[in-house]
């Protein structure tokens, strides 16, 4: 049978007008083929004759000779059924032996491997669906380890299994047991093993940077090989019909709590059915070796920049920074639970960690800094004379801030710029940029180059003393100038009567 694209094709063509002809000459198909596919698009596959074959009454034979010798050779077969008249060929024997041990492949048999006390930990992931945090759906995966010896496990639920939380994973699993293993067993996740050859087998190099530090030997299954994890394999099992089923949980701090309660109160104080003891007594007798004393950072590590809102991007959301980091290069550091962030090694903000994406994590103090930083500007003589202007200055200086530019150096230069061009030409410029968001004071030094013409006066009278000629006096309000008359007035009158 032809593909569904070569069918489609005739019937396109020969619904443009092309004849038999031509379609199988465009093509390259037989002239029967194109007409047999336009009268019927989906012709069936004819069903194959199934003939009767000489081996048919030897076969149960031949089955009972494979169980009593697997390894038994195709002319042993056929000398034995030859005996009982069959007058075949060695080739539809051999055939039929080599489909019995397909078939047979998945029953074949392994020995238990029990390993000593303290020599090797099994790990493995699982997927248990999701959780949701709002809006956002985050999968969930289950991190399991085992002591082999004891079968005492260890679970942990995460969002990742990216090469950051493998390593806290199996940190705190050496934690849970007081001690870590001399070998550890994984299967081909790439943050394990990057490639294999056989038996040739590349270690992820950040995998091994980790375990150096507890001189721990990795081990690489087979591929296809899980009964050489089948200990692990196991735990995975278990956990998901024995911890799962019918549990609820609000975020991953919850399922954490109770896989912890799951495995000190049911999982490693059964009886075991295998060593006919409780994990948590057979432990007892194992001797682990000690964690050293300086024990790795697993956290997620990223250098990140603070932007204008005094915040970095991290994971989707944004996390606030002392006002003052804003545009320095920052560490962050990030746990299931804690994101930190250190500027030079000093820790300069601390957040709960949210799993909800699009989120503005904000700390209270970090907000207060911000406003009494802007009370702060305003005290600065320069600044007071130029919201001195109006409204619009003040707008123009909370724009200044927020866009993150230099307040003091852009204040000096509107200032300047008012005494160029004057106040009304200033603020003019000002409500312009403010409507186009274009804010700095070289925009406004643009748009009065463009449109205004500077005022021709004389220079001020320079001083002998530096420092009193660059005074700049707020511009008089003559509102409060009013204010202050019609006071003035009141009390004449009340004087009066």
């Amino acid at each position: 049978m032809i593909d569904r694209q070569t069918v489609f094709e005739i019937h396109r063509l020969h619904n443009l007008g092309f004849k038999e002809r031509n379609i199988a000459r465009k093509l390259r198909l037989s002239r029967p083929t194109v007409k047999k596919y336009i009268e019927n698009p989906n012709p069936q596959r004819p069903k194959p004759i199934i003939r009767a074959s000489k081996l048919d009454s030897y076969k149960d034979r031949i089955k009972q000779f494979l169980e009593d010798d697997p390894q038994v050779k195709a002319p042993v077969v056929l000398q034995r059924i030859a005996k009982q008249g069959f007058d075949g060929k060695i080739t539809i024997v051999r055939d039929y032996l080599k489909k019995l041990r397909g078939q047979q492949n998945f029953r074949t048999a392994f020995i238990r491997f029990e390993s000593p006390a303290g020599e090797q930990m099994q790990i493995d992931w699982g997927h248990f669906g999701s959780i949701g945090y709002g809006e956002t759906m985050r999968k969930l995966y289950a991190f399991a380890a085992i002591e082999c010896y004891s079968r005492m496990a260890y679970v942990e639920f995460t969002h990742s299994q990216n090469q950051h939380t493998l390593h806290q994973a199996i940190l705190n699993a050496f934690t849970y047991f007081g001690g870590s293993t001399e070998q550890i067993v994984v299967d081909n996740m790439l943050t394990a093993v990057i490639e294999r050859q056989g038996s040739l087998i590349r270690f992820n190099d950040a995998f091994l940077d980790f375990l150096r530090i507890f001189n721990i030997t990795p081990i690489a299954c087979n591929v296809a090989s899980p009964h050489e994890k089948g200990k692990i394999e196991n735990i995975i099992k278990y956990l998901r019909h024995n911890f799962w089923p019918l549990r609820t949980f609000t975020d991953l701090c919850d399922v954490n709590r109770q896989v912890k309660t799951w495995l000190d109160t049911v999982a490693n104080v059964r009886t075991h059915q295998t060593t006919g003891k409780r994990p948590a007594d057979r432990l007892a007798d194992v001797s682990l070796r000690p964690l050293p004393q300086l024990l790795p950072d697993c956290r997620q590590t990223e250098t990140l920049r603070v932007y204008n809102d005094f915040a970095v991007r991290f994971d989707g959301n944004t996390y606030t920074a002392p006002p003052w980091a804003i545009g320095k290069q920052v560490t962050l550091k990030a746990d299931q639970t804690t994101v930190i962030l250190f500027y030079q090694e000093k820790k300069i903000a601390v957040h709960n960690r949210c799993w909800q994406r699009k989120q503005r994590i904000e700390t209270d103090s970090h907000r207060r800094q911000v406003k009494k930083l802007n009370r702060k500007l305003w005290l600065d003589k320069d600044i007071n004379a130029f919201s001195s202007l109006g409204q619009e200055a003040v707008d123009y200086l909370n724009a200044l801030a927020q866009a993150g530019q230099p307040i003091k150096k852009n204040v000096s230069k509107l200032l300047s710029l008012k005494d160029d061009y004057g106040a009304v030409s200033v603020i003019y410029a000002i409500k312009k940029a403010l409507v186009h968001n274009a804010i700095g004071a070289d925009y406004i030094e643009n748009i009065l180059y463009q449109e205004m013409t500077p005022k021709n006066q004389h220079p001020p009278v320079r001083l002998k003393k530096e420092s009193l000629n660059h005074i700049c006096l707020a511009e008089p309000s003559l509102a409060q100038y009013d204010a202050h008359v019609l006071k003035g007035r009141k009390n004449d009158d009340r004087n009066h009567h």
